[in-house]
């Protein structure tokens, strides 16, 4: 019996290690990362291609005025009535993160009150109020107001902060954390002007008051959180990331909004040794990448990390960087360099030779590069493998003007210029200097049609998903040993008693 079982066992880990998909389903490093990221780019590019085409087709009516091509606005903008069901919001999310339910089936608390005197007991009728409740809920405000954080803004699970008909500005002390919660839909708010804070109780739900020790500044800090979406917010000025993200955060998506005057933008990832973060899935589409921006666009570690339809028009330093082998998958992205003949270079590999890199997946698939801008790709994004057979070389950037129309929030102008004339502080923007990175790339060319701006070019052919069968004989071989196992230790203790 005991030489049948370790047949049945050798059996198995043969096919776990020449099954990619079936490996691919017991590797996973967090226990909420998507197992395919292909299956999820794959589906972006189906629902931006699909808006596109109907934005298309429809472009001579009237009536449809309101298409963009971009999937996530053309998802509920075009109810006239969307006010009166603004929880289809909800459904229009697109990514790793588009499965973040926010407060979605939950009450509308709407936010009254812009003071936050207390943070240890907050007053019904503040956002501080309202997002450390133990219930879902969407959260509207009654105007426009700006909230002045006295420390962080720690949020509980399942809930939406929706600024869509109100100007509503998040500044201060502390600003947004989301920290070991899930399902949170932020969208259409300011979020500008943070500064470091703690050392002092804040409450974090209706029966929990903690210590909290000195932040960081970001405005938006993602720690150890899931099911995080990100829509339509302008950031600026804060004094550390203007969104981090790291100790394991997953299922994340960023998108539509508009970054500022800021130096160090985007972290992703947690140090170079956490392999926790390997579990990463982040999706930053349709944002804008505006004036007085330095570097880390993002600036990613271990994970994968998908950065499609977004505008870069400027940077100083770098626009994406890497440390510890992430895979980066840059897809009809328009980068325009700046006039430094040093700070040409899209990407940089942080702290690191090219003997280490050279294997790293970053892949650039129908990006535009303007002004002299390249990316340098490694690794599987230099392979044939991974051209589509369908994809075509980007014709023109008129779509990525489309996809980026109203990125940040609503009735923003398209570069921030002078927002925000009262503040003075808070940002770290300065006259960096190129650090360097690699040398040699590519740039962008001409001909195809608009879907090619898309994907075209030459990466991304996705791993398949897992077939059913394969699935199939992966879970009975995994019953059968364990049916196998409980019936010989039964057996066994059976002739024991006797």
């Amino acid at each position: 019996m005991i030489l049948h079982i370790s047949s049945i066992l050798l059996m198995w880990l043969l096919l776990s290690s020449f099954s990619p998909p079936i490996k691919a389903t017991f590797n996973l490093t967090l226990p909420h990362q998507h197992p395919y990221p292909e299956a999820v780019v794959h589906q972006v590019q189906r629902k931006i291609n699909a808006s596109l085409s109907r934005r298309e087709l429809l472009s001579k009516d009237q009536s449809s005025a309101c298409l963009t091509g971009n999937p996530v606005d053309d998802c509920w903008r075009c109810d006239p009535n969307w006010s009166a069901n603004r929880q289809k919001l909800a459904d229009c999310g697109i990514g790793f993160g588009r499965d973040a339910m926010g407060g979605k089936g939950g009450q509308i608390y709407v936010v009254t009150d812009s003071s936050d005197r207390d943070p240890a007991n907050p007053v019904p009728g503040t956002l501080r109020h309202a997002v450390i409740q133990d219930v879902p809920l969407w959260i509207v405000f009654s105007g426009d107001m700006t909230i002045v954080l006295k420390h962080e803004l720690i949020f509980n699970s399942y809930k939406t902060v929706d600024g869509r008909g109100a100007n509503v500005h998040v500044t201060g002390h502390g600003c947004i954390t989301l920290q070991y919660i899930s399902n949170v839909i932020i969208h259409n708010i300011h979020v500008h002007h943070c500064k470091p804070s703690g050392n002092t109780n804040i409450r974090a739900s209706p029966t929990h008051v903690g210590w909290r020790g000195v932040s960081d500044g970001d405005g938006i800090s993602i720690f150890g959180s899931r099911k995080i979406w990100i829509d339509h917010c302008s950031l600026s000025y804060c004094t550390d990331g203007l969104i981090d993200a790291i100790m394991g955060s997953t299922g994340i998506t960023i998108s539509n909004n508009h970054f500022a005057h800021h130096d160090e933008v985007m972290l992703l990832g947690h140090n170079d040794k956490y392999l926790p973060d390997k579990g990463m899935q982040v999706t930053i589409a349709f944002n804008h990448f505006g004036e007085g921006l330095v570097q880390r666009m993002p600036r990613c570690r271990l994970g994968y990390i998908h950065v499609v339809n977004n505008d870069f028009t400027q940077w100083e330093m770098y626009a994406i960087g890497g440390s510890a082998n992430p895979t980066i998958n840059s897809q009809g992205n328009r980068y325009t360099a700046p006039a430094d003949p040093n700070a040409k270079e899209v990407t940089k590999r942080v702290d690191t030779n090219e003997g280490e890199w050279s294997d790293w997946n970053w892949r650039t698939d129908g990006d535009i590069m303007v002004n002299g801008a390249f990316f340098v790709p490694s690794g599987g994004g230099m392979s044939a493998q991974y051209a589509e057979a369908s994809s075509v070389q980007p014709k023109s950037a008129v779509q990525i003007d489309h996809l980026t129309m109203y990125s940040g929030v609503f009735g923003d102008p398209r570069d921030n210029g002078d927002l925000f004339p009262g503040y003075t502080g808070g940002g770290t923007v300065t006259s960096a200097t190129n650090k360097g990175g690699s040398s040699g790339g590519s740039s962008g060319g001409d001909g195809g049609d608009f879907f090619g701006m898309i994907f075209g070019g030459g990466s991304s052919q996705a791993a398949p998903p897992p077939s059913s069968i394969l699935v199939f004989v992966s879970t009975f071989l995994s019953l059968l040993i364990i049916f196998i196992l409980d019936t010989t230790t039964n057996h066994a203790i059976l002739l024991s008693l006797l």
